[in-house]
């Protein structure tokens, strides 16, 4: 599957983007999916996941509260909804695939992904 990230930019604290994942080349039904970051110089860390139902989902503890995660299968994408982002939210968002045949359950371990799109800027000035 490939998958294609849109949407950052730049923004104000406290400031809205959405972010979207389109999924090409196998159906995103078939997928848990998760969107990561990396800010320069750290790590790249879980931001927030979805799986393939879209019936559970998780988030780290420094976005809950402010950002959604959300998917359409039917259009093979898979959003992030970031309301009042602050600048340590500044970072290159990344939005990634795990098989469901995997037997992988953990939404926040990179490990359960397979694939990984290029990333988009997000930067929140303060």
């Amino acid at each position: 599957v490939q998958l294609q990230a849109s949407g950052g930019g730049l923004v104000q604290t406290g400031g809205s983007l959405r972010l979207s994942c389109a999924a090409s080349g196998r159906a995103a039904s078939n997928y848990n999916m998760g969107w990561f970051r990396q800010a320069p110089g750290k790590e790249r860390e879980f931001v927030g996941g979805i799986s393939w139902s879209g019936g559970r989902t998780a988030y780290a503890d420094s976005v809950k509260g402010r950002f959604t995660v959300s998917r359409d299968n039917a259009k093979n994408t898979v959003d992030l909804h970031m309301n009042n982002l602050k600048p340590e939210d500044t970072a290159v968002y990344y939005c990634a695939a795990g098989y469901i045949g995997g037997a992988r359950y953990s939404l926040s371990a990179k490990s359960t992904y397979d694939y990984w799109g290029q990333g988009t800027q997000v930067t929140v000035s303060s």
